[in-house]
């Protein structure tokens, strides 16, 4: 079958090869004939080395298609069922689960140190235990979450990394309070997704930041109160807030720099989300008077910190009601074979999401 490799840790190029198999089908598993994709910052992150990932190996984690084949035991999906990938599906079992902090549970991470790939040169990762950039893949049945028939594929696959992720960082770990005060840095697919549902909580106002015109006036479009470059943003916490600073504020970039500019754009008593994927070796500065002093929350915000199965439910019952717009994330479609182009794209900041179809 066809899939995008990337050979080595650093490069910026995958190579569409139609040589790769899928392995690992058997007891627990499934088969899935990937049908679109999404393009997540994450998976650049993974390209570049900023998130530990082994090479070589096929990137993508937000996909979603239909099952091929389903090993012993599996009982929740069957073959012709349509399904969106989970890229950190939640074992029940472990500490965190049985908190009900499911988002923590480490069971999929293990994933990632196994191959799910191989080639007559030797095995092949998969990006977060998935490696969707690939026409056909095999995971674990957690993996594999059934969607209704009215989901469109692509519209699935955003629900399986990006929206959620936004969406679940204002309504579940920010819990943003109707006529609150919010700014976003970064914006993003995943930072749209944050303004949908500071827009869906009843904010009064939301400051979209990002360099990128284009992603301004996107933010705009989709429920921003103001949009503001990066060097704007002290003037709108003046004029917005008074100087005070924003009741919540969420970093979606990954960078120490931006999430020490969110900390200081955050009023005192105020809630800091950190939403981005950064480096391990990024290190944020902050001094202990002004965390004692200023009180302020800081927050990090894993894959949308709730539930992730109760999560997309939510999403597409408010899909469906017209509550948020999904349709309107995907600004660029391409098939496999223009995956470069469109890995360009999303590092000049020109796309909001970009959906492979396969």
């Amino acid at each position: 079958m066809r899939a995008a490799v990337l050979h080595e840790t650093g490069q910026e190029k995958l190579e569409v090869l139609d040589d790769v198999e899928a392995v690992g089908f058997g007891p627990g598993r499934v088969r899935i004939r990937v049908r679109a994709t999404g393009l997540c910052h994450s998976d650049l992150s993974a390209m570049s080395g900023v998130l530990p990932q082994p090479a070589p190996f096929v990137p993508g984690h937000e996909g979603a298609g239909e099952v091929l084949e389903v090993g012993e035991g599996v009982t929740r999906v069957k073959p012709g069922d349509r399904v969106v990938v989970c890229w950190l599906p939640a074992c029940g079992a472990c500490p965190s689960c049985l908190r009900g902090q499911s988002e923590l549970c480490l069971a999929g991470f293990m994933n990632a140190a196994v191959p799910n790939f191989r080639r007559a040169g030797g095995d092949v990762f998969g990006f977060a235990g998935t490696g969707t950039f690939a026409e056909e893949i095999v995971v674990d049945a957690g993996c594999a979450v059934p969607i209704p028939d009215d989901v469109p594929f692509d519209i699935a696959a955003l629900i399986g990394c990006g929206v959620t992720t936004g969406l679940g960082a204002a309504l579940n770990t920010a819990d943003i309070e109707a006529g609150a005060s919010v700014a976003v840095l970064g914006c993003g697919g995943v930072g749209i997704s944050v303004i949908q549902g500071a827009r869906l909580r009843g904010a009064a106002e939301i400051v979209a930041v990002d360099p990128v015109v284009s992603r301004r006036e996107a933010a705009l479009r989709f429920g921003a109160t103001t949009a503001a470059s990066p060097d704007e943003l002290a003037e709108a916490k003046q004029r917005i807030t008074g100087g005070e600073g924003f009741d919540h504020v969420f970093e979606v970039v990954g960078r120490s720099a931006t999430a020490r500019t969110a900390y200081d754009s955050t009023r005192r008593g105020g809630t800091l989300v950190i939403v981005g994927a950064g480096a391990t070796d990024d290190h944020l500065r902050l001094n202990m008077f002004e965390l004692f002093f200023d009180e302020k929350r800081i927050l990090p915000s894993m894959y949308g910190g709730g539930d992730v199965l109760r999560s997309y439910e939510r999403t597409i019952a408010l899909w469906r009601a017209g509550r948020i717009d999904l349709e309107g994330l995907i600004t660029h479609r391409v098939p496999l074979a223009g995956i470069n182009e469109a890995l360009d794209q999303m590092r000049s900041g020109t796309a909001l999401r970009t959906c492979v179809e396969l």
